[in-house]
């Protein structure tokens, strides 16, 4: 995924620079190689089922949401105990999400739990190593936290059921209903509930849009024989609001893009929202969300605006001519499909 031309990293600013000294050193070459590499592959996509729900692959192989089970550490967030530790154990953080996630009933269904809080540090922990504390927040977009630190013994983590742990990125278009995936992404979630926090989101924007052209059909499906882009069928944004200091994001559950599909470029905060599926990109991007089915048109309605041709690090992209502003929201999934 290509970045802004402003926006590029050192190794990006001067490709004909690194190509030489690649020549004598191997190092800088593979730093070269790492780097195109990068950013052919920027272009993402999901695809949904009617749940709004996208298919990811976990670290146990599986090619599904469920497989997904992560939280972070050096963070304990309280809320009303379902489950008490003392008398609930497991010897991972994983299986204790997957006792949190048990208790939603159906497919994505309602959550008789949405928290859920692992001491997995032995030495830290002591006599509480394994204590899996199930709990229910009053707020789940704005769960109650113990600020960590890296004395910090636990290990948390959020699970959004049905209807719960939707956005809603208002724009003069329309507004797209997006599904959060704590599980899958904890970092990038807790970043977007922070912004949720701020009840602002001065700056952030699209600026990049690039349609399905002749090269993806309606279903983001590759049409046989025809080139993978550009254009890319995607449109791309910043959620880096003006006022607020951004940290990188580590990379997190990286599945393939599918249409709808919503990720990070590198480590944010330039995200995408893509179009089309994007198979050939490799697993690289980290997913954080999906845009319902409902809403893709609204995507297709701002990648067709007019735009303007440019080249960043080489590529040839779309820009464009008048940014769409956004603005952040706490939405309501039912009501918003409804």
């Amino acid at each position: 995924m290509a970045r802004k031309q402003t926006d590029a990293e050192p190794a990006r600013c001067a490709p004909l620079i690194l190509f030489f000294l690649g020549l004598i050193s191997f190092a800088l070459a593979y730093t070269l190689l790492s780097t195109i590499l990068a950013s052919r592959a920027g272009s993402p996509s999901s695809n949904h089922d009617s749940s709004g729900s996208v298919g990811l692959k976990g670290a146990d192989g599986e090619d599904s949401i469920d497989a997904c089970c992560q939280g972070i550490e050096n963070l304990e967030l309280w809320g009303a105990a379902v489950k008490w530790g003392s008398d609930h154990k497991f010897n991972s953080s994983k299986e204790c999400c997957r006792a949190c996630k048990a208790m939603c009933s159906g497919n994505d269904g309602p959550c008789l739990c949405d928290t859920w809080v692992f001491c997995g540090n032995r030495n830290a922990c002591g006599s509480k190593f394994g204590e899996c504390w199930l709990k229910k927040q009053k707020d789940p977009m704005a769960p109650d936290r113990q600020e960590g630190g890296q004395t910090q013994s636990w290990t948390s983590g959020l699970i959004f059921g049905k209807g719960v742990g939707v956005i809603g990125l208002e724009t003069e278009y329309g507004t797209l209903h997006i599904k959060l995936l704590p599980e899958c992404s904890s970092r990038s979630v807790f970043y977007i509930l922070e912004l949720l926090s701020l009840r602002h989101c001065a700056g952030c924007h699209f600026y990049r849009a690039e349609g399905r052209g002749e090269l993806w059909d309606a279903n983001g499906n590759h049409v046989e024989n025809a080139p993978l882009g550009p254009p890319f069928a995607l449109i791309q944004g910043t959620f880096e609001a003006q006022g607020t200091k951004f940290n990188k994001i580590p990379t997190e559950a990286c599945p393939t893009i599918r249409r709808g599909t919503v990720a990070w470029v590198g480590s944010g905060p330039e995200f995408f929202i893509s179009l089309a599926n994007h198979v050939e990109w490799k697993k690289v991007y980290t997913v954080f969300g999906s845009v319902i089915p409902e809403d893709m048109g609204i995507v297709e309605k701002i990648a067709q605006l007019p735009t303007r041709a440019d080249v960043w690090n080489n590529i040839n992209v779309t820009v464009l001519e008048k940014p769409v502003p956004l603005m952040l929201r706490q939405a309501n999934l039912k009501a918003a499909v409804e």
